[in-house]
């Protein structure tokens, strides 16, 4: 077979949909099967030797199959694979997170994949299947878990004669001491634009709180857990614990002040990011820890899935399942976590690399929660955003702050 290069797709209206490749049969007589992938690796030419290879490699043992693995970005993603199924062409399977699949799910715009991992269904974790399960079907192979925890600049603490924080006290306390010195205790990413899985979700979880009520028919996070969350970044802004800009801070490591020595510990870190602050810090600056512990331990994790959607023909649908299959294998998995950095989802592959930060990366797994799946998560995040910049602005309380918000998600979840 030879080599092609990758389609690089920037797909935003139905108008272009139709023109993408979806589930076919080609003019040679071959399945076509057509992956949206999105940026796993964060090295982009890396990135694509990658899924380069991967197609190679699969049709290689399926010749009678013709594998597309197109590279998106994750701007509008949620756009981009909402216009895909209600023009009924794009990909028959995408990259997506649990609760992105809940909200597919919900205008049936995935399919079942149980079929795809029948034959090896014991090897993965049982916390990633749970996250892509609804109503006891499978809907989506789980390919990769990110994991984040909280990563410290020991020098500063040790300048400081502080211990380093483990918990919202800890942190509480340090906050005046370091403002003296001009440097925030941590960082927080305020900014709409991040999703609240990596700022706020991990407080409330730690506050023993929860974004919806059990039966996902109610908002929960304007219970006093919820307010105690934000409550604790408002004081931590008023002790001058977080940066001036947190309220609208970005995610980047780069270039902000957890790198240039500003900010003393981020609490929601993955591995990558912990590269970036050991290369604008050293080495032997940077340490990671356990999540944080408020009421209780918790941190952000999930499983990124690999997703059937609804676009998919019924005669390619055993193709499908055989992409899903080798991708979702061990050997893929441990090439991937290699090159991505994130951990794996099956029990049959280690983790990709030793040392400390991977044992404290691998120890925090088991505080992870994958995000509360909802059909209206995304709507959630998006009302719930600005009332945090508020209450972080002090434009009003944090229970007002609260209130409000869930009065809003509520409308979300009544027209839902």
């Amino acid at each position: 077979m030879s080599t092609r290069p990758l389609r690089f797709a920037a797909v935003a209206t139905a108008a272009v949909l139709a023109a993408t490749a979806c589930s076919s049969s080609g003019a040679d007589g071959k399945s076509e099967v057509t992956v949206w992938m999105y940026p796993v690796i964060k090295d982009e030419v890396a990135s694509k030797q990658f899924w380069e290879q991967a197609e190679a490699g699969f049709e290689k043992s399926h010749p009678d199959v013709d594998l597309k693995i197109e590279l998106q970005t994750f701007d509008k993603r949620d756009a981009q694979i909402s216009a895909a199924l209600a023009a009924g062409s794009g990909p028959d399977i995408a990259l997506i997170t649990p609760d992105q699949a809940a909200t597919y799910r919900s205008v049936r715009g995935l399919l079942p994949v149980d079929d795809a991992v029948a034959a090896d269904r014991e090897a993965f974790f049982p916390e990633t299947l749970e996250a892509a399960t609804f109503d006891g079907e499978l809907y989506g192979v789980p390919l990769f878990q990110n994991i984040n925890t909280t990563a410290y600049n020991t020098d500063i603490f040790a300048d400081a004669g502080l211990d380093l924080p483990t918990t919202w006290d800890d942190v509480l306390d340090a906050a005046p001491v370091l403002a003296k010195k001009g440097i925030a205790v941590m960082d927080y990413a305020g900014s709409p634009e991040q999703t609240l899985n990596l700022s706020y979700y991990p407080l409330l979880w730690q506050a023993g709180g929860t974004v919806f009520t059990e039966d996902g028919k109610d908002v929960a996070f304007d219970s006093p857990a919820g307010v105690s969350a934000l409550q604790f970044l408002v004081d931590l802004k008023k002790a001058g614990g977080l940066p001036a800009d947190a309220a609208t801070a970005g995610p980047a490591v780069e270039g902000a002040p957890i790198a240039t020595g500003k900010v003393a510990m981020r609490a929601v870190t993955s591995l990558p990011e912990v590269g970036q602050m050991r290369a604008a810090l050293g080495n032997d600056s940077v340490e990671l820890g356990l999540p944080l512990q408020g009421k209780v331990r918790a941190t952000y994790g999930n499983p990124g899935l690999l997703s059937l959607t609804s676009i998919n023909k019924d005669e390619n649908r055993q193709s499908a399942y055989d992409v899903l299959a080798y991708l979702g294998s061990p050997s893929m998995q441990a090439s991937l976590n290699k090159a991505a950095g994130n951990f794996p989802t099956r029990t049959d592959v280690k983790a990709p690399g030793s040392g400390p930060d991977f044992k404290a990366l691998n120890d925090s797994l088991k505080y992870a929660n994958p995000g509360e799946p909802s059909p209206v998560a995304r709507q959630v995040m998006a009302a719930l955003a600005p009332y945090i910049q508020a209450a972080l602005g002090g434009d009003m309380p944090a229970e007002e702050a609260l209130k409000k918000a869930a009065e809003e998600a509520r409308g979300l979840l009544s027209r839902a």
